[in-house]
């Protein structure tokens, strides 16, 4: 069965022109379907451009956008024809497996779960982000969703980057760690204190606490922290990666010898290029909702989108969203009153760029 993937074509900083780039190379390059959700006469235009482009790329008219400046609530109370809204519609009314928005994170958090509902026994679902490491790479959950956790979220956090890891990546028992200010249990905050007893006192891999240093070492798997933490962590790395490049072309022109060392290292600063580039990520994964969403950085090119559109079709056929379904039901008893009395709650996202 083809999937279906619908593309908010209107987020993002770059402008539908790269969404549509994007959608046409996951198109050329896979077996999937991908719906441009924006307003028709605008992607039309921009369709004109690529007149080679497959018939496997379809358009669904939406009259508004939400910018990246908008409060997620108010938006998407006031604009119901927007672009990310009638995506995850299509989710919902049958119409497509999956969603792709580099446009405002918060609305496209709200969307997913006023559309798709919360999987079953996840308190607050999140957005995990793919790092790269000295060796496999490495899930921090959450980046930026819930700025303001208790221990039971950073808990499922836990599980839910577990079951995205063992999934995707086919890392079994991956390896999981507590974000912290020091190894020892002891250490940190009231939050992470007490999350760290429901880890150690589960049956995960959990090997205890980590500190920022660790993150790139690869010697963990999955990483926990609340959405405020995990934010400031995924912006730092992006701004050291495009420092430590630009810093590195400045002393390659330098003097002639450092040019003739790069031109001889070219390949190797290539591939440490591509090995830090968020595009080759594609995006963040939204977990616990019941259904499948991308999040990609507001300023994603169309190499991001392509690889996004397809994160989210492997997401799908590896079925990521049922393990998480099976693992959290592991541990459902200690966890029921507590969704019960968040059931009919949708949490303030953060809003994340």
């Amino acid at each position: 069965m083809t999937l279906r993937i619908a593309l908010d074509a209107m987020g993002g900083e770059r402008g539908p022109e790269e969404m549509v780039i994007g959608a046409i190379q996951a198109v050329e390059e896979s077996d999937l379907d991908v719906t441009l959700i924006g307003d028709e006469n605008v992607l039309n235009r921009v369709l004109q451009n690529h007149p080679r482009a497959s018939s496997r790329l379809h358009i669904v008219h939406a009259s508004q956008t939400v910018s990246m400046d908008e409060s997620p609530f108010e938006a998407i109370r006031k604009k119901k024809d927007s672009s990310i809204i009638r995506a995850f519609e299509q989710i919902k009314n049958g119409e497509a497996d999956g969603v792709v928005s580099a446009g405002n994170s918060g609305a496209t958090m709200v969307s997913a779960i006023k559309s798709l509902g919360r999987l079953e026994n996840v308190l607050r679902p999140g957005i995990a982000s793919i790092f790269p490491t000295l060796k496999n790479p490495l899930v921090m959950m959450d980046v930026g969703a819930n700025v303001d956790c208790r221990p039971q979220h950073l808990f499922q956090f836990g599980v839910m980057g577990s079951a995205f890891s063992d999934n995707l990546f086919q890392i079994q028992k991956p390896r999981i760690g507590l974000l912290s200010i020091g190894e020892e249990g002891g250490k940190g905050n009231v939050l992470v204190k007490s999350a760290h007893e429901l880890f150690r006192k589960s049956s995960l891999n959990f090997i205890g606490n980590v500190e920022g240093r660790d993150i790139f070492q690869g010697d963990v798997d999955v990483i926990v922290c609340d959405g405020f933490v995990g934010n400031v962590c995924l912006k730092v790395s992006e701004g050291l990666a495009e420092a430590i490049m630009t810093m590195l072309r400045t002393e390659m022109s330098k003097s002639f010898m450092a040019k003739v060392g790069y031109i001889l290292a070219r390949q190797a600063f290539r591939n440490f290029g591509k090995r830090v580039d968020y595009a080759e990520y594609g995006g963040a994964p939204l977990l616990g909702v019941n259904g499948t969403g991308i999040v990609c950085h507001g300023r994603s090119n169309a190499k991001a989108i392509k690889n996004a559109i397809k994160v989210a079709a492997e997401m799908i056929r590896s079925k990521v969203n049922g393990h998480i379904t099976q693992m959290l039901s592991e541990f459902n008893p200690a966890q029921a009153e507590e969704v019960q009395n968040e059931s009919d709650a949708v949490q303030k996202p953060g809003e994340i760029e």
